[in-house]
């Protein structure tokens, strides 16, 4: 719109103008016609808006209080408010220290698991076999029929020795549905060989998660880590907050980078007609992307809001996954392997849909308006007569 408009001589227009019923008001109301005539400018427009927007964020507060009149917060109101932010004050203090001392707790009880987890890491690898009273302990009661079933297979079994348990973390993973979901078939041959994923944790918030692997074919790093730091205020509630992620970088093997896969086209020359093969790489779909975590672009760059979304969902999704391995699938480990924690998944699952009624009870509702329109529909209207009922 051109501003000089908005300087433009009132009584100049009128004169210059003859009235139509598209500039000639219907109705006049009473007052100043001067006053009438008055055009905003953009400052005055926006100062407008602003004094509006301030009196509707007044009238929203007394709202919240519960004083829907127009009159102001008695004083003494307001003083009991601010003792009440003061006690919030202590109570948020307080959840901190909480959160500190469940992160100690989770420290104290790793240095105690951590026993049981290298014996663990022995007995998958064949390094060391458990004992006849650990076996005793870990058989239930649906294993011991098993095995009396199965004594007859005893020698065919002792012909075919097996070091350790095989593919053990392999299974594991591919048993959580959301590991499953991002390991590939390639994905498979190179986590045969891996051997066992232990837990760490700092000084400060922060967890780490380290995955060995035995010599392999795809990449010379014998563990491959990933590390999440944690902000150094904590949140809402005292809850540590994630920040960022990193991942060790991967030293693949000439030919054997699952992260990327290799085009092959062909080009054919305009003027000479000779073809030649071109080859791209483009990135693969892997689980090794896992130690490559999406990055949070920094404050300065210029970022599509979509794109900001996207990372930001990326970014919640990959400490998702650390989460599922340092709480779930690390401590549960053999259950995973067994597929008796996804039991107790379908469990949890189905006692959340036993409890979901207000969808249903809403179905029900809009069922039940809707038979009450279909009903409505049959009356007859006041012209029309009813049908007759006619006996068989």
């Amino acid at each position: 719109m051109d501003h000089s408009s908005a300087n433009v001589d009132i009584k100049k227009k009128h004169q210059q103008e003859a009235p139509t019923p598209q500039n000639t008001p219907i109705f006049t109301a009473p007052g100043n016609q001067e006053d009438m005539d008055t055009i905003l400018t953009p400052g005055a427009r926006e100062e407008i808006i602003d004094n509006q927007k301030a009196q509707l964020m007044t009238m929203l507060e007394r709202s919240l209080s519960g004083l829907v009149n127009t009159t102001p917060i008695p004083v003494e109101v307001r003083r009991r408010v601010k003792g009440l932010k003061s006690l919030q004050h202590k109570h948020s203090a307080l959840e901190v220290e909480f959160q500190k001392e469940i992160l100690a707790l989770e420290k104290k009880y790793l240095d105690l698991y951590t026993p049981l987890y290298q014996k663990r890491a022995e007995y998958v690898s064949g390094k060391a076999e458990p004992t006849d009273a650990e076996v005793e302990d870990g058989v239930s009661d649906d294993e011991k029929e098993q095995e009396e079933e199965d004594e007859d297979d005893e020698d065919e079994k002792e012909a075919e020795k097996v070091e350790g348990i095989p593919e053990f973390w392999l299974t594991a993973l591919k048993s959580h549905p959301q590991f499953t979901e991002i390991i590939t078939e390639k994905d498979e041959e190179a986590l045969k060989h891996l051997v066992d994923i232990r837990l760490s944790y700092f000084e400060k918030p922060g967890f780490r998660l380290d995955f060995e692997f035995s010599p392999n074919d795809f990449f010379s790093n014998t563990t491959l880590s990933k590390t999440y730091f944690y902000q150094d205020e904590p949140g809402y509630g005292g809850d540590f907050v994630f920040d960022h992620a990193e991942g060790t970088k991967i030293d693949w093997k000439e030919g054997k980078d699952l992260s990327v896969t290799v085009e092959t086209k062909k080009q054919r020359h305009k003027g000479t007609n000779k073809t030649r093969v071109v080859k791209k790489t483009v990135p693969a779909e892997t689980f090794f992307s896992f130690f490559s975590p999406p990055v949070a672009p920094e404050e300065d760059a210029e970022e599509d809001e979509d794109e900001d979304e996207d990372i930001g969902e990326k970014m919640e999704i990959d400490y998702g996954l650390g989460e599922e391995l340092k709480d779930n699938l690390i401590p549960r480990a053999v259950d995973w392997f067994t597929g008796k924690a996804l039991q107790y998944q379908d469990n949890d699952d189905q006692y959340d849909d036993d409890f979901d009624y207000d969808d249903e009870e809403e179905d029900e509702d809009e069922d039940e308006d809707d038979d009450e329109d279909d009903d409505d529909d049959d009356l007859p209207t006041k012209d029309e007569k009813a049908p007759e009922c006619k006996q068989q």
